[in-house]
């Protein structure tokens, strides 16, 4: 299947003026439900924000969080001082093709929403390689910044970050430039909207006077060179149930090879997040 309704998410789509229009509306409820309806509590706010602003020219930016509700992205970058009506230093993410592109009408608005149009349908299932995950590498090859929720799918529950699909790892690897991986971990987004406020059922809209808590981390590096070197050797004396991925030129990549280095790159942005999880309990009270 080729890339769904990728042309709506363009710049000069109808001039611009749809994304101009739904990009501020969404900023603006974004805007109006963590930081007036609610309250909100960010930890390390201006790392974020310096490197939305001015990291260097053609530095790709990845931020990955845990996924707490439906509504986490607009919703965490609705705090005070972030520039969330700022079009050009929006984000890129990855939206679940089944809940955000099941018509037209949904794949349409949702092209245009959330920060100017730059939601890219991923289907659950279909693999690391599947076609859109090349609209996203392209993303950050450009120098943008893209936004993951690692983990695959929302969880309400306060307990340890879960295993992370290898996605955002695989991104890393392939990005020309090695991106900025900065890790953020929140909560509270659950009590806004929660899955089941009636049975089995969301609200119809996000609720207020809940208490938002949003823990930024330090960018993680990654020796990619180094690493990829490092997996090469390891996965020689491993077997593993072959998908029929790419190897990855021109580094001789095998499939072996692929699933050591993005298994060793995900326990460490896993780890990251969950020492973010236990010392959000502290910062944030």
């Amino acid at each position: 299947m080729g890339r769904k309704m990728e042309w709506a998410a363009r710049e000069k789509h109808m001039g611009g003026i749809p994304r101009k229009i739904v990009f501020l509306a969404v900023g603006s409820f974004a805007k109006a439900v963590t930081s007036l309806l609610n309250t909100s509590s960010i930890h390390n706010a201006e790392t974020l924000i310096r490197l939305v602003r001015s990291r260097p020219p053609g530095m790709p930016l990845l931020t990955v969080s845990n996924h707490m509700s439906t509504l986490d992205d607009p919703l965490l970058w609705g705090f005070k001082g972030f520039p969330s009506l700022d079009a050009k230093l929006a984000r890129w993410v990855l939206a679940a093709e089944d809940i955000c592109f099941k018509n037209f009408l949904l794949t349409y608005f949702f092209r245009l929403v959330n920060c100017a149009g730059k939601c890219i349908p991923i289907t659950r299932g279909a693999g690391i390689y599947q076609e859109h995950m090349n609209e996203a590498l392209e993303c950050l090859n450009n120098g943008a910044w893209l936004h993951t929720f690692p983990e695959g799918k929302v969880s309400q529950e306060d307990a340890p970050i879960r295993r992370l699909k290898w996605g955002t790892a695989s991104l890393i690897v392939r990005a020309h430039v090695t991106p900025i991986v900065l890790p953020i971990v929140h909560c509270g987004l659950e009590e806004v909207m929660p899955e089941k406020f009636f049975p089995d059922r969301r609200p119809p809209f996000p609720l207020c006077n809940k208490n938002i808590k949003i823990i930024i981390g330090e960018p993680l590096e990654f020796d990619i060179p180094r690493m990829r070197q490092t997996a090469i050797s390891i996965s020689r004396d491993l077997s593993c149930t072959y998908r029929g991925w790419p190897i990855l030129s021109p580094y001789g990549l095998d499939e072996a090879a692929q699933r050591c280095l993005y298994s060793t790159i995900s326990e460490q942005i896993q780890t990251a997040m969950e020492g973010l999880r236990n010392a959000g309990k502290s910062f944030l009270k």
